[in-house]
């Protein structure tokens, strides 16, 4: 501003100027917010989707372990079921603190980030429920009972696990991240840890404080639960349930050979006692030839017997089914057509999805395939499809039995969408790493799980840490940002956000926005 004495016109423009940057700042703001609510919403997400794999999927196979194996793991489920009771106290209290401070906040679910723009900027909510009258010298209950609940989660993972080798990582991870205090005599811009969490933090910061605390216990319960079930892989394998297998064709050729094989579950070359009457044994499996001198339905049966380490006999009896259909002659007289999706029963839209067909008995040169409202090319069995609109498309296959009669027949397949590709840094949108790290990674963007071959190219991203404006970044390389990562501490978290990046393998498809990537600094 000039100084001294100004005309009314100078006064004007340096109030219009003045209004200019503040509305500008108020954009700039709104625009983070946005990204801390994007950022919060995924890890949001991957945590939910982390508590449905370890209930689902892991804390079942530990159970069924307990089961087959009382000795083993009952021990380690006894243990981890301690360690979910504790890790969901603690999940659930910051849930309902969320809550609370959403409603103290008067946010409201399900609107855009603008609307709720007051809302997510709102630093009262955040004071008022972790510190006394807003004192923050004075911790509130709330606050208090925070820390005591992450304080037990970390001594219960000391105790439980501190004198066991294989958990070391998942104890010194713990002690790491499950902080409620900076080291001792430590600060961060005068404050201590539960201030600079949470006091005076707009409410969409204190939300993704608390979030990280979430999956950050998730996760240690994860780890310790992958490595409970990891860590008896090379134990000796003992047979204590047991069941027969048989190996043998459900459908036979008349007068060609076929045979069944017999095997007891848990295979093994070397079974103490072994018998298998009406079979040829070798190497721990019972042979057979099958009956194949005329059509019908056949079958088999018989027992297999062995001494267990106990020194008790087991017997296991065994049956099987099979059908003996006529020869090559006649097979080529009936009619059929079968037609497989190689990338699974979906088809890509946009993609040039390959297709593999056949009829039974038809010479493969002369078959065809169309599809309606998809392009086809290619023959003899072989197509690429490319679908357009639509959510289904049905493929038909068309040829001349032996015979000379036309065969057509439809299969339904099911279109979907190209995924959305995600952003990564060392092949996680998650990850922890020291300040001085980050300036040496790399920006990456891949699809998880996708069969086709697509590779990515990151052109810019946008980078962000507290207290900083975002830094735009041209390519995918993190090294301009070492001079804003040089002041970082632990517990802080940089966002890259808005990557760009353009895909090869995808037809000249547009991408769909590339999630934030989160660094959490150690």
């Amino acid at each position: 501003m000039a100084q001294g004495k100004q005309t009314p016109r100078q006064k004007m423009i340096n109030l219009m100027y003045l209004v200019f940057i503040a509305m500008l700042a108020m954009q700039i703001d709104q625009e983070i917010i946005r990204s801390y609510d994007d950022t919060n919403n995924t890890l949001t997400s991957t945590r939910k989707l982390v508590e449905e794999k370890n209930d689902k999927i892991f804390e079942k196979t530990l159970e069924a372990k307990q089961v087959n194996t009382p000795e083993t793991y009952t021990k380690p489920l006894e243990d981890y079921r301690g360690l979910k009771a504790q890790t969901n106290d603690l999940v659930s209290f910051i849930e309902g603190l969320k809550t609370n401070l959403k409603k103290e906040a008067e946010f409201v679910e399900g609107i855009d980030v603008g609307d709720n723009f007051a809302a997510l900027n709102n630093t009262e909510p955040s004071s008022k429920m972790f510190f006394t009258n807003a004192d923050e010298n004075a911790p509130s209950k709330n606050a208090l009972d925070l820390k005591a609940k992450i304080e037990n989660l970390k001594g219960y993972i000391n105790k439980t696990f501190g004198n066991n080798s294989d958990m070391k990582p998942v104890v010194d991870r713990a002690n790491a991240m499950l902080l409620t205090e900076f080291k001792k005599g430590q600060t961060i811009k005068n404050k201590n840890w539960l201030q600079y969490k949470f006091y005076g933090q707009p409410l969409i910061a204190a939300l993704s404080n608390l979030e990280v605390i979430q999956s950050e216990a998730r996760n240690l319960q994860s780890d310790a639960l992958m490595t409970m079930l990891q860590e008896k892989v090379d134990a000796d394998i003992k047979f204590d349930a047991y069941t027969a297998i048989v190996s043998a064709p459900t459908t036979v050729i008349q007068g060609e050979a076929a045979q069944a094989k017999v095997a007891i579950g848990n295979y093994s070359s070397n079974v103490p006692g072994l018998s298998m009457p009406g079979l040829t044994v070798t190497n721990g499996q019972g042979v057979r030839g099958l009956d194949t001198g005329s059509t019908g339905d056949k079958s088999f049966s018989g027992k297999i017997s062995f001494t267990d380490v106990n020194g008790k006999v087991i017997e296991l009896p065994y049956s099987h089914t099979y059908k003996v259909i006529a020869g090559a002659q006649e097979l080529k007289a009936q009619k059929g057509a079968i037609v497989t999706a190689d990338k699974m029963n979906v088809l890509y839209r946009g993609l040039p999805n390959p297709i593999s067909g056949s009829i039974l008995g038809a010479d493969m040169s002369g078959i065809s395939l169309s599809a309606s409202g998809a392009s086809v090319s290619g023959s003899g069995g072989k197509w690429t499809v490319t679908p357009g609109g639509g959510t289904t498309v049905n493929l038909t296959i068309s040829g001349r039995d032996p015979k000379g009669g036309v065969i057509s027949q439809s299969f339904p397949f099911r279109i979907k969408n190209v995924p959305p590709p995600v952003g990564q840094v060392q092949g996680k949108s998650v990850v922890s790493m020291p300040a001085s790290s980050i300036p040496n990674q790399r920006v990456t963007a891949d699809m998880p799980d996708f069969d086709f071959p697509v590779s990515f190219t990151v052109n810019s991203f946008m980078f962000k840490v507290p207290g900083k404006a975002a830094m735009l970044v041209n390519g995918n390389s993190l090294s301009n940002v070492a001079s804003l990562t040089k002041n970082l501490r632990n517990g802080d978290i940089a966002y890259i956000f808005n990557i760009q990046a353009t895909a090869s393998g995808l037809g000249g498809q547009a991408l769909k926005q590339i999630p934030p990537v989160v660094i959490n600094v150690q």
